[in-house]
């Protein structure tokens, strides 16, 4: 990955990030797609066509439904979203807080 800052003023900055799947300019509005799908009967076709540069997805939410063994027989992330353009995932590190009700922490993880 290549990052650039194009432009800084006070703290604020503009950059560009180049990746494998394209290029995103920053600051940006990520898409959410929780579980690897936009709500509202959005298509990828969709957000290409409005120029949506990147999807956020969620870890934890990806490994609970679908499930990361189905994703990852499916192609991975990208093939099973049907989106050819970069995709953040995030750690879910939140939900380790805010399911505090039900999660287990073993030693191998949350």
């Amino acid at each position: 990955m290549k990052y650039t800052v194009l432009k800084k003023e006070g703290r604020a900055k503009r950059a560009r990030m180049e990746t494998v799947h394209g290029v995103i300019e920053t600051p940006v509005f990520m898409n959410v797609g929780t579980v690897a799908a936009i709500k509202g009967a959005v298509s990828t076709d969709d957000l290409r066509e409005i120029g949506t540069q990147v999807m956020l997805c969620n870890t934890y939410h990806l490994h609970v439904r679908p499930g990361d063994g189905l994703v990852r027989d499916l192609g991975g992330l990208h093939r099973f979203t049907n989106w050819d353009r970069p995709i953040l995932t995030d750690s879910g590190g939140f939900q380790v807080y805010s399911l505090a009700g039900i999660r287990k922490i073993k030693e191998e993880g949350v």
